[in-house]
């Protein structure tokens, strides 16, 4: 990549887009009238009706939490992208807000692509997103035209805001057409932002712009460019320092990487969203120390964005509906996001992500089951129909001799059910989908160190919501993320040892109540 110098900042004389967000609003309002809800989430964010794909905008701003997220109102399939909006005081009970962005700009007029929030120097906050357009002006077949575009809110609610119009052009060029998705943070005394990129060469990258104003951005360098020459481009790039427990700083870089072959255990997915450790000094380039990682080992996550409240690095992920058959899209509704997660740095130097504090404040109740038993080939039912439920297992692996020992979610009178349990043949946590009535099946694999497998014992915190699963293990050392879409009739929870027995040192489980944007 030879230097360039952006385009001055073109502030577009703002549209007033007041009849765009109606007539969104009034889309998403249609399907959410009509929507099924077998398997619309009672406690992850989704959109009232139409397709959602990525978290956007992600803050903590005067007391309340906001997360806003790709939207398409008019389909259930991906489509010009508008950002929906909810809020939230506690994390745990949330309202809706209204659609901030619909498309009004010339250089936004097919979409306004993913983005991140970041509060200025004058406490004031600032939108940062990709305005999208068809190069050839009306489909794909001629590629993406994409730039850097500039938002500030109207109120300290965020519920409308001014957009301010392109701060960074695309050297077309120099870019094979992908060219999106910024984050800004502050190091020192500058302002930095990066974004994903595919070069001209087709390959995968991140890209370094600096700025004292935060309005006016000059090209730096290449941040990262991704050692496999199959990636051809970074999407949503994260970027932020971390500190382990004795206060030693570190980088992270994350994003979702395109292109990528599936090899073993790694990359099964369509696209994969990973991240690597390492460290980094302004104006220079991301030096890795790590290999790329997993963010999430299940079948459907990407996308994620973090930010930090001032305390936490939190990061929520987008639930990706990537193999068909999707069958949400017949119910007026289409993808969720992850609940949030809490990012920290483990003393085994690897990054955790744990259920934020704020989620036990969902329980309704809790049923303690204490120690279980299971003899050769038993199975054991827990709940007769768990809607939404959190289950904290301990599974005692020393004195347990089973092949695979877990529980059957979602478990149906047709026989079908999502299997969610330890296999000692391969020393790993299995997502298993193989008896799903509906949707994609496959299988995902969370690994386990020597050290946790030498413990003896591993602990797993299971969500179960309508239509989807997420597992954390060992208080978030791996997490795994996957639709499952019940059959009709009650939903029963069995715990099951196949193939040898089965001892549990301890089962809770908790009805979880709605976070309210049902």
């Amino acid at each position: 990549m030879t230097d360039f110098t952006p385009n001055e900042p073109v502030f577009t004389p703002i549209k007033d887009h007041a009849e765009e967000l109606a007539k969104a609003e009034a889309g998403v309002a249609d399907f959410a009238a009509k929507r099924n809800n077998r398997w619309y989430p009672k406690f992850h964010i989704a959109s009232n009706g139409g397709w959602i794909n990525d978290p956007n905008g992600l803050c903590y701003y005067q007391g309340r939490w906001h997360v806003f997220y790709q939207l398409h109102p008019y389909g259930t399939q991906w489509g010009p992208m508008h950002w929906g909006h909810v809020s939230s005081t506690d994390m745990v009970n949330w309202k809706r807000e209204p659609i901030m962005f619909a498309p009004s700009l010339e250089q936004e007029k097919d979409g306004v692509f993913s983005g991140s929030a970041v509060i200025g120097d004058d406490g004031k906050l600032k939108f940062y997103y990709t305005g999208h357009r068809w190069a050839n002006g009306h489909d794909d077949t001629g590629g993406d035209w994409q730039v850097q575009m500039l938002a500030e809110p109207d109120n300290d609610e965020l519920t409308s805001a001014t957009k301010r119009g392109m701060v960074i052009d695309c050297p077309t060029d120099k870019v094979d057409h992908h060219y999106r998705d910024p984050k800004v943070w502050k190091t020192g005394d500058k302002w930095y932002m990066t974004f994903g990129v595919s070069s001209a060469e087709k390959r995968g990258q991140m890209w370094l712009f600096s700025s004292d104003d935060m309005v006016r951005w000059t090209y730096e360098r290449v941040l990262f460019e991704h050692p496999d020459p199959n990636v051809f481009m970074l999407e949503c790039p994260d970027f932020f320092p971390i500190r382990d427990t004795e206060g030693n700083e570190k980088w992270v870089i994350g994003f979702s990487a395109m292109g990528a072959k599936a090899s073993g255990f790694m990359n099964r997915n369509v696209n994969n969203a990973g991240y690597m450790i390492g460290t980094w000094t302004p104006g220079e380039a991301f030096k890795p120390e790590t290999e790329f990682r997993l963010w999430d080992c299940g079948h459907n996550y990407y996308a994620p964005q973090s930010f930090n409240d001032g305390k936490r690095q939190i990061v929520y992920g987008w639930m990706s509906p990537f193999v068909a058959p999707i069958c949400m899209e017949d119910d007026g509704w289409c993808g969720n996001l992850t609940l949030p997660r809490e990012i920290t740095l483990g003393a085994d130097g690897d990054l955790h992500t744990a259920p934020v504090t704020e989620m036990e404040g969902l329980r309704e109740d809790t049923f303690d089951f204490g120690a279980i038993g299971l003899d050769i080939n038993e199975e054991r039912t827990i709940a007769d129909d768990a809607e939404a439920v959190e289950i904290e297992m301990t599974i005692d692996l020393a004195n347990s001799t089973a092949e695979r020992a877990g529980l059957r979610v979602h478990a149906t009178e047709d026989g079908a059910y999502t299997f969610i349990g330890y296999d000692d043949q391969i020393g790993r946590v299995v997502i298993d989908r193989q008896a799903n009535a509906r949707g994609d099946r496959g299988y995902r694999t969370a690994p386990l160190s020597a050290e946790e497998l030498a413990s003896g014992t591993l602990k797993l915190r299971v969500y179960v919501d309508r239509g989807c699963v997420e597992v954390y293990v060992n208080d978030g050392r791996q997490t795994m993320s996957s639709y499952s879409y019940a059959s009709e009739g009650p939903r029963a929870i069995k715990l099951e040892s196949e193939s040898g027995t089965l001892k549990v040192a301890s089962l809770k489980l908790h009805h979880l109540k709605s976070i309210g944007l049902e």
